[in-house]
């Protein structure tokens, strides 16, 4: 079998795993987007010392990346945007590590989170893209 040939099973299973990633990033972002606005401003600054608009400022970007991880894809209409959603939501979640690490073990959910994240924009960039309509 030619390197560059894969066996349609494999294709298949890649391509079950990008969307069940971009599902669960999804529901996860959409989440996190939301509660960045349903809670009050002093519970979320209490622990670090940002700023209140800059966590409203990162629950739109999460709520555009949960978004943007499903819609183009599915409507297959710029499904470009997915990976470049997901790659948005890996920056997101550098900075979420970043500033975790003080916090110990609590630094690992949001590197995880980033990787597979880094996941679905590889695998749609160059693995596994979605075909645009038409």
């Amino acid at each position: 079998m030619d390197e560059g040939v894969r066996p349609i099973g494999a294709a298949k299973s890649l391509s079950v795993a990008l969307w069940t990633a971009q599902i669960f990033l999804a529901v996860l972002f959409l989440f996190a987007g939301v509660m960045k606005f349903v809670m009050p401003v002093a519970e979320m600054t209490k622990q670090n010392s940002l700023p209140g608009w800059f966590f409203h400022f990162i629950g739109v970007a999460e709520l555009f990346g949960g978004v943007g991880l499903i819609a183009p894809a599915l409507f297959r209409l710029w499904p470009g945007l997915t990976p470049i959603a997901a790659c948005g939501l890996v920056i997101i979640m550098a900075g979420a590590t970043v500033i975790s690490m003080p916090m110990g073990w609590a630094a690992l959910f949001p590197f995880l989170v980033g990787v597979v994240a880094a996941f679905v924009t590889y695998g749609r960039f160059r693995l596994k893209p979605i075909q645009p309509r038409g």
